[in-house]
């Protein structure tokens, strides 16, 4: 497609300043500029001088003293101007004047666009590149420069940025395309905006295209910020910019300007400066196609998709705070010399120096036991077969083998993203261990996130392949999941094309029987991308390295002596996909597994004397319902449950009276119940006397909670106490008593967030180079004993104003109370003067929302320790998914305040 101006763009106009009063627009930084126009270009007369006008905050940094560390050159994109960046730079002048470093930043109205001058010219994709650099030329700018582009600005800055690496010293990005792929078409919006009749119609003559754009804020842009979007586009003569860049998309090779747009991807390959990508995935314009491209040809870019942020991400989101901090971090140069010196957050903590044994490879019993015969998995609940599917250590090995060189032949490779799909079975493992021996990374998204959920994992983990069962490649398929398709059984030939399938498992193994395999990766390797719960907020995606899932089984082994000759019954799915790597044999028992809640105790006992059993591993939601349906048991059930010698239960605090009634079904196993998360799954152990001896111990009286026992082996527990506001700011501390958030480090710690860069850095704590230390968001405290309380998490500490109150603790009081089975403690009202509420679920359950009778609110308020404004009951409290157990207090108060304000008496 030839580039072509529209006919309305030749009224010239020449540059002025905003008008006065936009909403946070300060006037002083408005500067207009005459710039002299570099190159011959048809329509352009020799020495033609254009007006450009610019944010600047360069004068104000002056007139405070502070000595600019480096510029910020930010360009917008189409149909907005350097309004975009107004948050920016309000914010970077705010750091100066509060001595922190001082960044200038320079953010451009391009030409035909903005208040800058109407050139009535055409402007392709290279002229601008060029016209950026007539401006810095103008201005004299040096580096260090660090670009900043949003939209088709994106596109100019990086032109921009490729031809200055003397003056780069990084890039940042805003949702942007540097690349169409040949294969797949135009964003829908775009290909609309250019059909035929529409782009001079949609774009000029009307405010069609401007309005369209306005409308993508999540929430939606206020009227007084729409209107100064619009103010520099109020007539069609000032508006021909916004058709000419729409008709200068390079929609195919013949577009003239697509030429220049693949030199600067190209060239992009070769950048090496720090470099940041800030996302909003629900554009319907730039897509994560275009961040995974992005990915790819800076691949040592820091990345942060912002969920529920969109095209106007910049509207959306707090970019500036994000873009500012990431500058104050150190460079990933072999120097690590900062662009901003930071500064320190904790006194140094002595390092942890025990020897450390070098890491197994995952598949390492694999290897040494491929021609044993002894079982190394069961399913109890096979897709296929009327019983219980019994797999050895031979066959288990020659199908990963297999698999991996399977999927080697039909290109998958070491790097290569492939999403699970598969129901926790023989297959699941199988397919795990193939991809992990292969080097590919297992992106694993468990069906208890829901549909909602785990179309935001798939997709936001994007992967390349997808191997899933029928259910799961359906959804695949209905809501658009990226990735080759293969699916675990055969399929008949239509139900193939519709699904999109390319193979299924038995093709590869077949493509596999040589089991030629390429090098295996190292330990440094990403592994795998393991989807946390999603019960605090929308699931992250947790990056382990092979060396660290190695750890991982290492400390379960350490702790609890799983290993060879262990018999593991997994009543929480991600466990038994560890059996092989610990030499266990493994089994799933036959439940639901998207609800713990399904599973009973005839289901565990049969698991157990499958493969005899002396390890069970089960959520707390399960074990409740174990207890609950113990009555189903026979004797021989009951006899194969007296031969276990260990039982876990994680995932959240588990009761001293639950952990006793499991340990009457299994009386000679040792209780215990782990401490841990998705980022590190074994933090703390404690067993039932620990529990006991802990509410015995006069050392253990303190701010109350959940004690969850001493750090296991290999890990470090410390404490960041809490100020008045409930924000964890205290150095890190073994001191007892002091209530603040439980950060942990260990070998077994997950790597980062999948690309949630700001949320890795607010997790991390910075204490010695080459230590990882994780923010848990839990809030607890240690006893003189060093064992370690959990009083909640960090987002639900409530401020009154009488101090923080956390949350645990008052539950479990009122937990204990007759005739209540769970309880919630939440604030409701400003933060400083929050109100305790307390929730129960009662016993029997109440058969409507309402307020506690007049006695239990009584009861409630004589054991909660705080003052309380209210006791709610309702039938059921919210949890989430997986667990059926981690209340939504989040939820839960904004539902409450709902109620004590007049709303509706709904179930929460």
């Amino acid at each position: 497609m030839s580039f072509r101006q529209p006919r309305t763009a030749t009224a010239l106009a020449p540059a002025s300043v905003p008008p006065s009063g936009l909403p946070g627009l300060d006037p002083e930084w408005s500067r207009i500029l005459d710039v002299v126009e570099s190159g011959p270009d048809a329509g352009t007369a020799p020495g033609a001088t254009h007006a450009w006008h610019l944010l600047d905050n360069g004068e104000q940094l002056a007139a405070l003293g502070a000595e600019p560390v480096g510029t910020i050159l930010c360009v917008h994109g189409n149909p907005t101007w350097s309004y975009l960046w107004r948050d920016l730079v309000a914010q970077a002048t705010s750091a100066a004047a509060e001595g922190r470093p001082a960044w200038r930043v320079i953010a451009v109205d391009q030409l035909d666009m903005g208040f800058s001058e109407r050139t009535g010219v055409a402007r392709p994709l290279a002229r601008r590149v060029r016209d950026l650099d007539d401006l810095t030329r103008a201005l004299g700018l040096t580096g260090p420069v660090v670009t900043f582009g949003h939209d088709w600005g994106g596109v100019v800055s990086l032109g921009w940025a490729v031809d200055h690496p003397e003056h780069l010293a990084g890039v940042m990005l805003l949702n942007t395309a540097i690349h169409q792929s040949d294969t797949e078409p135009i964003p829908a919006p775009l290909r609309l905006a250019l059909a035929r009749g529409v782009l001079g119609a949609g774009t000029v003559t009307t405010t069609a295209f401007l309005d369209t754009t306005l409308a993508l804020g999540h929430p939606a842009l206020p009227t007084a910020v729409k209107n100064a979007y619009r103010a520099p586009y109020r007539t069609s003569a000032r508006r021909g910019g916004i058709g000419g860049f729409v008709a200068d998309i390079p929609v195919d090779a013949r577009h003239g300007s697509h030429a220049e747009l693949d030199r600067i991807a190209e060239s992009l390959r070769s950048l090496t400066v720090p470099a940041l990508l800030l996302w909003g995935p629900r554009d319907p314009i730039f897509s994560d196609r275009y961040l995974d491209d992005l990915s790819d040809r800076l691949p040592h870019a820091d990345v942060h998709r912002f969920e529920g942020a969109g095209h106007l991400i910049a509207e959306d989101v707090d970019y500036a705070g994000a873009a500012l901090g990431w500058l104050a971090q150190p460079t990933p140069s072999a120097e690590s010399t900062p662009l901003v010196e930071p500064t320190p957050l904790v006194e140094p903590v002595e390092t942890h120096t025990e020897p450390v044994e070098p890491p197994r490879p995952l598949w390492h019993y694999l290897d040494e036991l491929r021609d044993s015969d002894e079982t190394a998995l069961i399913d109890m609940a096979p897709s296929t077969g009327a019983g219980p599917r019994v797999v050895s250590w031979r066959l288990l090995s020659r199908r990963v083998r297999e698999i991996a060189a399977g999927l080697h032949q039909i290109g998958v490779r070491r790097g290569d993203r492939v999403s699970l799909l598969v129901p926790p079975s023989a297959d699941l493992t199988a397919v795990l261990y193939a991809c992990i021996r292969l080097g590919a990374i297992v992106v694993v998204a468990d069906a208890g996130l829901g549909l909602t959920g785990l179309t935001r994992a798939v997709r936001g983990a994007r992967p390349d392949h997808v191997i899933g069962a029928v259910p799961g490649l359906m959804a695949a398929r209905a809501l658009g999941w990226p990735g080759q398709k293969i699916s675990v059984n055969r399929l008949p030939r239509a139900s193939r094309r519709a699904l999109g399938v390319s193979y299924a498992l038995a093709d590869l193994i077949s493509l596999g029987r040589d089991e030629e395999l390429p090098e295996p990766p190292q330990p440094g390797d990403v592994a795998a991308v393991l989807f946390t719960s999603g019960s605090t907020g929308p699931a992250k995606g947790v990056v382990y390295t092979h060396g660290q899932l190695s750890a991982v089984s290492r400390a379960l082994h350490a702790q609890y002596g799983v290993g060879r000759g262990t018999g593991l019954v997994a009543g929480f799915a991600p466990f038994a996909l560890l059996g092989p790597a610990l030499g266990a044999r493994s089994v799933t028992p036959d439940m639901d597994v998207t609800a713990p809640k399904t599973l009973t105790a005839t289901a565990v006992a049969a698991a157990v004397a499958a493969i005899d059993a002396t390890v069970v591993f089960l959520s707390p939601a399960a074990l409740a319902n174990v207890v609950a349906t113990q009555g189903e048991l026979t004797p021989s059930d009951r006899a194969a449950l007296a031969r276990v010698t260990s039982f876990l239960s994680a995932g959240a605090p588990v009761s001293e009276p639950l952990l006793a009634s499991a340990a009457a079904l299994m009386p000679g196993a040792s209780a215990h119940t782990p401490y841990g998360m998705t980022e590190g799954l074994l933090m703390t152990d404690i067993t039932l006397d620990g529990i006991r001896e802990a509410a015995r111990d006069d050392v253990a009286r303190g701010p109350g909670g959940v004690c969850v026992g001493r750090p296991a082996a290999t890990t470090r527990v410390r404490i960041s106490a809490l100020d008045e506001t409930g924000a964890a700011v205290g150095e890190l501390s073994e001191d007892p008593q002091v209530t603040g958030e439980i950060v942990v480090s260990a070998p077994h710690v997950k790597d980062h967030y999948d690309r949630l860069w700001l949320t890795d850095q607010a997790a991390t704590r910075a204490v010695t180079p080459g230590e990882r230390w994780h923010r848990t968001g839990d809030v607890g405290h240690l006893d003189a004993a060093g064992r370690l309380w959990v009083e909640g998490r960090l987002p639900h500490v409530i401020t009154t104003p009488h101090g923080v109150v956390t949350p645990v603790g008052p539950e479990l009081a009122v937990s204990a109370l007759a005739g209540v089975d769970r309880a919630a403690a939440v604030g409701v009202g400003p933060a400083g003067s929050q109100q305790v509420v307390i929730v129960v679920e009662t016993v029997p359950p109440a058969a409507r929302v309402g307020l506690a009778e007049p006695a239990l609110a009584a009861a409630v308020r004589g054991v909660a320790g705080q003052p309380v404004a209210a006791v709610l009951v309702v039938p059921h409290l919210p949890t989430d998914i997986r667990h059926n157990s981690k209340i939504d207090r989040t939820r839960l108060a904004g539902w409450a305040h709902g109620i004590l304000t007049g709303a509706r008496l709904t179930q929460p």
